[in-house]
């Protein structure tokens, strides 16, 4: 699991059958102290995600077991993060 915050959704207008009913989302990939960390990517929304949010995100295998209705997706959100406090020190 990787950590990211929910920057923006994606609108399609045509998409595979697959992907019916799946929310699409943008996540910024992040380090633990919330900084940005490689390119923004696309993830299926499976916890009702909302913009503005710390998220996990899983890839590859892991998202299409998280989604198995999609088999094409590449990530996948799996948990909001609440809090988060490293080594004792609220991020």
């Amino acid at each position: 699991m990787y950590p990211g915050i929910v920057i923006g959704t994606v609108v399609c207008s045509v998409k595979t059958p697959e992907l019916t009913g799946v929310r699409l989302l943008l996540v910024q990939p992040t380090d633990w102290e919330k900084n940005p960390d490689g390119d923004p990517l696309v993830a299926g929304d499976s916890v009702g995600a909302n913009r503005g949010e710390m998220v996990f995100y899983v890839q590859a295998r892991e998202a299409a077991v998280t989604l198995p209705s999609v088999p094409a997706l590449d990530a996948a959100i799996v948990a909001i993060i609440d809090d988060l406090a490293l080594y004792g020190e609220k991020v």
